[in-house]
């Protein structure tokens, strides 16, 4: 039995190299496995289900086909992709999950999250979380025609490259009180998420124990990607992207 894990893939038409990644670690890697979990950012940009560019439809294509096979999967929000619906999930097979969500991770209780939430030097982008993840102000950002939301998307990310360029590199990673206060809040003594593109296995004390943080790692350079099995600590892997 395996368990796999990734995020931060940032899938978008101007990166093929990266699609055909991750179609190939679908053959190769999570056929077979028992689960799949993708943790956020899985798409670069997602302005709502009826866009249905050929990309998303492959991408679609390809996890319904693994979902057919037997393997059970998993979707988690991003920051880029925080309006994927039920609507996707079910063409793909897959099931959404709350941000954070604890799961028995064979036997281990296991904290899984985006990560973005747990950033929160960055006050400034806290409050933009906020308001996006309103469900008020996503039906009113999805009533808007097709093209307004595809036009906004791009300004979003413009304005983001901006502010993120000046902003020091220790704001842009989580917050260590915070990591803590989440996994006391849960009682859990293991981590798993992405987002900070800092892949790592971190050992801190939690509920006055041993526990460990997972950093899954981004796809821009290399094929990131946490595998676990029963009585076995999930180990982090990589590949070089082809």
């Amino acid at each position: 039995m395996t368990t796999l894990f990734i995020s931060d893939l940032h899938l978008e038409e101007s990166r093929p190299d990266i699609t055909g990644a991750f179609l190939t670690f679908l053959e190769e890697k999570a056929a077979g496995a028992e689960s799949l979990y993708i943790l956020g950012d899985f798409f670069e940009a997602w302005i709502g289900d009826d866009e249905r560019t050929p990309l998303q439809e492959q991408v679609a294509g390809a996890l319904r086909q693994l979902s057919d096979s037997g393997t059970r999967l998993f979707l988690m929000h991003g920051n880029r992709d925080f309006l994927i619906g039920e609507d996707f999930c079910a063409r793909a097979g897959a099931t959404l999950l709350d941000d954070p969500t604890v799961i028995d991770l064979y036997g281990t209780p296991t904290l899984l999250m985006h990560g973005d939430s747990l950033c929160t030097a960055d006050v400034e982008y806290q409050k933009f979380r906020a308001n996006m993840r309103n469900p008020q102000w996503q039906q009113m950002i999805l009533q808007r025609p097709l093209k307004d939301r595809q036009q906004m998307a791009r300004q979003l990310r413009e304005i983001s490259m901006a502010k993120n360029q000046g902003k020091e590199e220790f704001i842009m990673d989580v917050t260590p009180e915070e990591v803590v206060k989440d996994m006391e809040r849960y009682g859990v003594q293991r981590l798993i998420h992405g987002h900070t593109h800092r892949p790592a296995v971190h050992e801190l004390t939690a509920n006055g124990q041993p526990a460990r943080r997972i950093v899954l790692g981004d796809w821009d350079q290399n094929v990131w990607w946490l595998e676990a099995r029963p009585n076995e600590e999930p180990a982090l892997k990589k590949q070089p992207l082809k």
